[in-house]
């Protein structure tokens, strides 16, 4: 698999192949730089691993709402939220 490459199915993917993240030891000591590099080159495709017996993939929508913007909504929503 290559590095960086968008899953559109975790159904479909060879897990053998993916790194588990519970192996990654970054360097607390490292300056920020040195810790992302490390983080990547350990876990190989940021974008797909293994957590345990999971996979993992994530993607970003292409949007102009930030990350933030979106959780501030999603929690407001919840506080709003009369269920029983």
């Amino acid at each position: 698999m290559e590095k960086n490459t968008i899953i559109t199915d975790v159904r479909s993917i060879d897990r053998t192949k993916l790194r588990d993240i519970n192996s990654v030891v970054i360097d607390p000591k490292l300056p920020k730089a040195e810790k992302i590099q490390s983080f990547v080159s350990q876990i190989g495709n940021p974008y797909c691993y293994m957590d345990g017996d999971v996979v993992v993939s994530i993607s970003y929508a292409d949007t102009e709402v930030s990350l933030e913007d979106r959780l501030k909504s999603y929690f407001t929503g919840m506080g709003n939220n009369t269920n029983g």
